[in-house]
């Protein structure tokens, strides 16, 4: 209603003949005395982190090469300037900052002129929590959408308990790591089953090492980057060559990977280093330990489904994905399996360094998955039974396939079946690559671990994250989720997210100032009423302005005490003002949260 209402708006005649489905609905619209039929698709995008470099979004949500691989996306005709410039954006094909403000003040002119997507609403939420209850939210993702919500949950003043948490909806698509839902709602169950590489800052947009140790980033000299915390290390160099073995590409038919060769270069290594007792510590909910073989599969995943001689080739979902990757990725390299330290090559960056850092971790975008079950999901799928797509399910539409789901429906008995084959076959997929790190010995044990879990849950969703999804009632759009046991980390490590610590500014200084002579103003910055260390502080900016409201000055604060700056107006300064009321304003840029805090103040000038 609210997009036929829009149409109205601007001149056309609605016949209202349309269905509520999640797949686009044909509306009949008639202007000028012509008549035509028009496919509208209405989707919704939110926020998953507060972004601090939307460079990628002209390519993610204008152009042909999105990487969301929809249909609506696919049928594109693009702009050629446009997808040039959305393409060469989102691979930072620029060299300074003066140049990719050019280039993204050009796509914001060419994303009017080529619009795939019409914005309508502007959304804003709220989650409304008891007052016993302490959850941390993303400052642009909100509660649910937070990565970091799982692991500040808790009862204030109180250890354990059981908490009902209340969605709108549950279960709109089926689950699966692969192309599963990617629902909001479904998603903040999911967040709680996973855990990951590194963990999203829910307050600046920067990331901090969740299963990581750290990590080195190289750029080549005289891009523009730099970093803000102390876990990443941060170095340019001139040339950056890539390894002549490291994995640059995937032969779906010899199962191997193909080595870069000699002569390669990159604009931008990223190296990381995991804690050396990973694989005896982080453990998947069915009990077994995380391995080498759960990193393997994840980096062959990245590659195979988008490769026509692999079994579960899917050309719709994977190619477009693969294909906006590529131009970019140069190789990786596993440098040590114990402890693990694995090297990557690319010519895409980020001008934070701390955004530079690859996922290695068994994350597939849709939520994490156990070599194993993967394995079991890719039988499956290779001899028709199942397929991980809703692209793939549907594209015979002679012959449609299940969409695999994880969590129920049909596909859990075909899951079942192809699980007890494995079983009986001893089944190492992707044996020429990941045979050398997978005994059939050990597909064996991983197997009988994932068939003991069905068997207690009643489902294959098995992650790392602190809770396990314990029980689901597709029928009833419910679902229990568990702590689990085994989880590695203390429940008080990310406790400092508790809450965003906002800064608070005053500005004191005199109210009547002598044209021609010195002024000197202070800003106090706190948080809480307590000083604000000046140590988070990474800037106290000013602007002064005249009467006529143009700005006559800028300039920066000076820490002269802890929270404290001083806001010196020189001579040279305040000659420039002519008598009568001016402004001064106070801009504070805190380091552990990405929200300013500003405040102002009017004073007199007299000669």
């Amino acid at each position: 209603d609210y997009v036929a209402s829009q149409l109205e708006k601007v001149g056309f005649t609605v016949d209202r003949q349309y269905k509520k489905s999640s797949e686009a609905s044909p509306i009949w619209l008639r202007t000028e005395g012509k008549e035509g039929k028009w496919h509208l698709y209405t989707a919704a995008w939110s926020s998953t982190v507060l972004s601090r470099d939307e460079k990628n979004m002209f390519q993610q949500m204008y152009l042909a090469s999105s990487a969301q691989g929809s249909q609506p996306f696919l049928s594109n005709v693009s702009d050629p300037a446009f997808q040039k410039l959305g393409d060469d954006l989102n691979n930072a094909a620029f060299t300074t900052l003066p140049q990719r403000r050019e280039m993204m003040v050009k796509a914001m002119s060419l994303a009017m002129e080529d619009s795939l997507q019409v914005w309508l609403i502007d959304g804003k939420n709220y989650a409304p929590i008891a007052p016993t209850v302490q959850a941390t939210g993303d400052l642009a993702a909100g509660l649910e959408g937070a990565q970091v919500w799982p692991y500040t949950l808790r009862f204030v003043g109180k250890e354990g308990g059981q908490l009902k948490w209340g969605e709108p909806d549950l279960f709109a698509d089926p689950w699966n790591p692969i192309a599963g839902s990617n629902w909001a709602f479904d998603q903040a169950a999911i967040r709680a089953t996973s855990s990951g590489d590194t963990m999203n800052d829910p307050y600046t947009g920067l990331v901090w090492p969740l299963r990581i140790a750290k990590a080195v980033v190289t750029f080549q000299t005289g891009l523009p980057a730099g970093k803000t915390l102390p876990w990443v290390d941060f170095n340019y160099a001139d040339t950056i060559k890539v390894p002549a073995d490291a994995w640059a590409d995937w032969d779906a038919k010899t199962q191997t990977f193909i080595a870069a060769g000699d002569g390669k270069t990159a604009k931008r290594k990223t190296v990381v280093f995991y804690p050396a007792d990973l694989f005896k510590t982080v453990k998947w909910h069915d009990g077994s330990n995380v391995s080498m073989g759960d990193i393997v599969m994840g980096m062959i995943y990245t590659f195979d489904r988008a490769k026509k001689d692999s079994a579960i080739y899917d050309e719709a979902n994977a190619v477009p994905i693969f294909d906006a990757f590529m131009a970019a990725f140069k190789g990786m390299k596993i440098v040590s399996s114990d402890p693990l330290i694995v090297e990557y090559y690319s010519d895409a960056y980020f001008q934070d360094a701390e955004l530079n850092v690859p996922v290695f971790w068994p994350s597939y975008g849709y939520g994490e998955g156990s070599w194993p079950v993967l394995a079991v999901a890719g039988r499956a799928e290779a001899e028709g039974k199942l397929a991980l797509s809703s692209d793939k399910a549907g594209a015979d539409a002679n012959k449609p396939v299940e969409q695999t789901s994880f969590i129920g429906g049909p596909s859990l008995a075909v899951l079942a079946e192809y699980l007890d084959k494995s079983i009986a076959d001893k089944f190492v997929p992707y044996a020429p690559t990941l045979g050398k790190y997978v005994t059939a010995d050990e597909a064996v044990a991983r197997y009988t671990a994932v068939k003991a879990f069905y068997a207690a849950h009643g489902h294959f969703w098995i992650g790392t994250g602190p809770y396990l999804l314990d029980k689901v009632f597709l029928t009833e759009k419910s679902l229990t989720l568990k702590q689990f046991a085994d989880y590695p980390d203390l429940a008080s490590k990310w406790s400092s997210f508790g809450e965003p610590k906002l800064a608070t500014v005053a500005l004191d200084g005199p109210g009547q100032v002598k044209i021609g002579e010195e002024a000197v103003f202070t800003a106090t910055v706190t948080f809480k009423d307590a000083p604000y260390a000046s140590a988070d502080i990474k800037q106290v900016k000013y602007l002064l302005y005249d009467a006529t409201g143009a700005v006559v000055s800028v300039g920066e604060g000076k820490a002269t005490g802890e929270g404290v700056y001083t806001i010196t107006l020189g001579a040279d300064i305040t000659s420039k003002l002519a008598a009568g009321s001016n402004k001064i304003e106070i801009a504070v840029i805190p380091l552990p949260v990405s929200i300013p805090a500003f405040t102002s103040m009017e004073f007199v000038t007299a000669p």
